[in-house]
């Protein structure tokens, strides 16, 4: 089932996450195939549960890496449910990110390369890994979304007028953002 994504300016983007209590949640594992779906029906390559209304603390991660980017090939595809961030470490640099929530907006961000997190895999086993790169640049965005925080609050910079009126129009549903997502995914 895909879901509709929530857009920039609805309140469930800005609310932090609620943990998830396995009882309440029996069909996670369809929720999480559902989540891929939708990410993959919108280009993404991350997915947060506020993004789609529900303002619990799950998010999903795919992406490949080819061979030309890296020493070898990477496929990380993986489901974070009840999530915690321990450590971020590193030097801060930037990397231009865009948000599903938020169509049509790139804007360079400055994260740190390495975070250890701890959290439960879609079969409730408790995990505690350590990332990098890629894989820890998207899980602190997705991360972000679950504690009510947009990429656009991270910008060493005020933003520009223009982008504000682009995200007062997604907000006041101005923009076609399905045509926009369209747009978006026949770019790359």
């Amino acid at each position: 089932m895909i879901y509709p994504i929530i857009n920039y300016g609805d309140p469930v983007l800005r609310k932090k996450a609620t943990p998830i209590v396995p009882t309440d949640y029996p069909n996670i594992k369809e929720l999480i195939a559902d989540m891929f779906e939708t990410m993959h029906a919108a280009q993404g390559i991350g997915l947060a549960a506020p993004q789609i209304g529900m303002p619990i603390r799950l998010f999903v991660i795919d992406f490949t890496v080819p061979a030309d980017n890296a020493p070898e090939p990477i496929n990380f595809k993986k489901a974070f449910i009840n999530a915690t961030i321990l450590e971020e470490t590193g030097e801060e640099s930037p990397f231009t990110e865009g948000c599903l929530s938020i169509p049509g907006i790139l804007e360079e961000v400055y994260r740190r390369p390495n975070v250890k997190l701890s959290y439960y895999d879609e079969d409730w086993n408790p995990q505690e890994d350590t990332f990098d790169g890629l894989a820890a640049r998207v899980i602190q965005h997705e991360y972000d979304h679950i504690e009510g925080t947009l990429f656009i609050d991270r910008l060493k910079q005020p933003l520009d007028p223009l982008i504000e009126k682009k995200l007062n129009d997604i907000s006041n549903g101005i923009i076609d953002i399905n045509f926009m997502r369209q747009a978006k995914s026949s770019d790359t």
